[in-house]
């Protein structure tokens, strides 16, 4: 059982630091109480949506920017929409970073879009990866605490019999 209290101890670090490091904000919080046994991989579901149409709008946007004659308003259009669903599963760094791009397309600012896209994407990658290693570690812990289970129920009834 050793190694189920250091996976939790991990978990909480971990994650904790992902909210004093701004990761995430309450919003995740919000989205995990949404979570419950009958739907156990619901925050998963969701934030592996996210990360399909980040991808996309990530694209959109870069194609958006690299036009002869670049669009501002529907560059604006897309992280608009980027900043909708960073904010709704409470990714704050990719969604303040979305803020300043939305002042670089208002400013009709080429170059300050340009770099401040390249930060969107370091930031929606950053968070990404965070993600999906703490999705890993609570699989991990889930995984581990069922094996524990697992021995103790059957050390336990084969004791009895």
């Amino acid at each position: 059982m050793e190694i189920v209290g250091q996976l939790q101890k991990q978990y909480v670090e971990f994650s904790t630091s992902l909210y004093r490091e701004g990761f995430l904000d309450e919003q995740f919080i919000q989205l995990q109480k949404l979570q419950d046994e009958s739907n156990p991989d619901f925050v998963v579901e969701v934030v592996s949506i996210f990360f399909e149409d980040s991808e996309k709008l990530i694209n959109d946007l870069a194609t958006a920017i690299q036009q002869q004659v670049v669009d501002f308003k529907q560059v604006d259009a897309h992280v608009h929409q980027f900043k909708g669903s960073s904010s709704s599963i409470g990714a704050n760094r990719v969604k303040n970073m979305c803020i300043a791009l939305r002042s670089f397309c208002d400013e009709k600012n080429l170059d300050g879009c340009l770099r401040c896209l390249q930060q969107v994407k370091h930031e929606y990658f950053l968070v990404k990866n965070k993600l999906e290693t703490l999705f890993r570690g609570i699989s991990h812990l889930k995984e581990n605490i069922d094996s524990f289970f697992s021995f103790l129920i059957h050390h336990f009834f084969r004791r009895k019999k």
